[in-house]
């Protein structure tokens, strides 16, 4: 597990609901985070012998897995705890503590065996927790281990009649037998012994081979066959009286001293001695493989029928590889989302960009892949992922064909409101139907980013449109027969205008050339006259000196005379004048 990622305290991994193994999700989740090689520690007991105090003490912690205080069995299914593993940096310690074997609770016994079976297949150290001495009964319970033995033997046999040995036995952990509360003295034949020698005179086989000597020896010589390496830890009682129900609350100062002194060589050992989980062929198990092995044992426990080790491996490659496989695709699905902007302009450039996030795809799957040796998940990776380059071409096609038939929708919209107008109805109205198509191509040709489909949208559309085109052919074939007819009608009403505007304007020149002439005439005679004019004038001035003469002596005849018979009536009036005033005389 990497440094910073660690459980502050245990949870269940496996728990057992209506006959049933269930696993714990956010457990796995946990397990697959854990890229370390593991050292997984299991423990195995009657309830309440002690076994979640053994396992804190492992995690370094005074509390943690449920320590019993009361006669009630607190562990149930098995739960796991997740620690930096204290003496090997780049490994992590996982820590499985058991539900109780034999606890008065329990319903179903089978319960016992599943979970015994799963601490044996998933751990690389076992420990098997029993009280005061190895007695019979304790060599019993392992007859669980017969029973496994037989499956996986036959199971792992090409042959079962011929089976003899199990295919391998490196798959099974160590064997760490903790006795607790022991109270014997070590000695055996006079002589002082150990706790490992103990142990081996306990599963030492008898000679013989009557039914009941074969009885005693099948379990001790499946422990020897399955665990060929045994260790043996005897404690002595950590307290006595009421302090044993407050054990998680005690210092070692208020322990027995040879307690602590045991706990201390019994955790110095795990820590030393136990060894990285590992399956047949030397592979080391991490965190994602061990996910695999809880899942792939549950299940089978949950089917009725216990893999053999071989279709264990299977199972496992099988697991870690699809999920390789999963993980290359899911990293392909990111980069190819943070890099393509569908659509491509140019398929080329789609299938350069999958090439490269294939490649890194692969590169993922190669370091997550487990023992894919004929490159079968690999193949099966590359066939995913042809897949998804013909789904993301399939994709790019109709991302390109919607852009595109979107683009000519916006662009050719206003021909078409053009055309149900009327624009076009007209002669000559096809032509410039045309024209203006060809200036609408050729705006959609210049936008950028249509993709692939760019021409083939373009034709489908022109094609689609070639009806209308024909129908604005043909209304302007029909209407420019019609003008052709109208404008031979309007060249000759124009010619027979233009003759009667000639003949009006040949008529209005006569009339002008008639006026012209007229006032010519006029001219002239004003002319004529104004030279006669000029002629009397000239002659006047000639002779107006000898007129104005003879005028003046004319006059002066005429003005003597008026002058003569003027004095002749002023004569005349003074003498009517004085005949009157002379008869007045008279008359007076």
């Amino acid at each position: 597990m990497a440094p910073e990622i660690h459980m502050s305290e245990p949870m269940c991994l496996i728990r057992n609901t209506e006959e049933h193994l269930v696993t714990n999700q956010e457990a796995l989740r946990i397990l697959s985070a854990i890229t370390q090689p593991v050292v997984v520690v299991a423990i195995v007991g009657l309830s309440l012998t002690g076994k979640s105090y053994l396992m804190n003490k492992l995690a370094g912690k005074e509390r943690g897995f449920s320590v019993g205080s009361t006669v009630q069995s607190h562990t149930k299914g098995i739960w796991m705890w997740c620690v930096p593993h204290p003496q090997k940096p780049d490994h992590t310690l996982v820590l499985l503590d058991t539900e109780g074997l034999g606890g008065v609770e329990k319903v179903d016994e089978k319960n016992d065996t599943h979970f015994f079976v799963l601490a044996i297949l998933l751990s690389s150290t076992f420990i098997y927790n029993t009280m005061n001495k190895i007695d019979q009964r304790a060599i019993d319970l392992l007859h669980n281990v017969t029973e496994l033995t037989d499956l996986l033997w036959r199971r792992n046999s090409p042959d079962p009649n011929q089976a003899e040995e199990p295919a391998d036995m490196s798959f099974f952990p160590d064997l760490v037998w903790t006795l607790r509360d022991f109270f014997m003295d070590f000695e055996a034949n006079g002589q002082v012994i150990t706790s490992d020698e103990y142990l081996e005179k306990s599963l030492k086989l008898k000679e013989g081979s009557d039914e009941r000597t074969q009885t005693f020896n099948l379990p001790r010589l499946c422990i020897q066959k399955f665990f060929p390496v045994k260790k043996c830890f005897v404690f002595d009682s950590p307290a006595r009286g009421s302090k044993l129900s407050q054990l998680q609350t005690l210092s070692d100062d208020e322990l027995n001293p040879d307690f602590v002194q045991d706990l201390s060589e019994f955790c110095s050992h795990i820590f030393t001695h136990s060894k990285t989980k590992t399956l047949p062929g030397g592979i080391q198990v991490n965190g994602p493989r061990l996910e695999s092995l809880v899942l792939t044992y549950v299940d089978a426990i949950n089917s009725g029928v216990l893999p053999s080790m071989e279709n264990t491996v299977v199972t496992m490659v099988r697991r870690e590889n699809s999920t390789a496989v999963q993980k290359a695709i899911v990293h392909y699905d990111q980069l190819m989302s943070q890099r393509v902007q569908l659509p491509t302009e140019t398929l080329q450039e789609l299938l350069d960009l999958h090439r490269t996030c294939e490649q890194e795809a692969l590169g993922i799957f190669r370091k997550h892949s487990f023992k894919d040796d004929d490159q079968y998940f690999q193949k099966e990776l590359e066939s995913l992922l042809s897949a998804k380059q013909d789904e993301l071409c399939k994709k790019n096609v109709d991302a390109s064909a919607a852009l595109c038939s979107t683009l000519l929708q916006s662009i050719f919209k206003p021909l078409e409101q053009e055309v149900a107008h009327g624009l076009y109805a007209k002669p000559g109205g096809h032509s410039l139907f045309l024209q203006r198509m060809e200036q609408l191509k050729a705006q959609y040709r210049q936008r950028p980013g249509k993709g692939t489909q760019a021409e083939e949208v373009l034709q489908k559309y022109l094609n689609a449109k070639e009806p209308v085109s024909n129908t604005i052919l043909q209304t302007d074939q029909a209407l420019t027969a019609k003008e052709r007819q109208r404008k031979e009608e309007q060249a000759r009403a124009e010619a027979a205008l233009a003759e009667t505007r000639r003949l009006e304007a040949l008529h209005i020149q006569e009339e002008q050339r008639r006026a012209e002439q007229q006032r010519r005439h006029q001219e002239q005679l004003r002319q004529i006259e104004a030279e006669w004019t000029k002629f009397e004038e000239e002659i006047w001035r000639i002779t107006v000196p000898r007129r104005a003469q003879e005028e003046a002596t004319k006059n002066k005849a005429e003005q003597e005379a008026e002058l003569r018979a003027l004095h002749q009536q002023i004569e005349a009036i003074r003498e009517l004048n004085h005949c009157r005033k002379h008869k007045d005389c008279i008359i007076n």
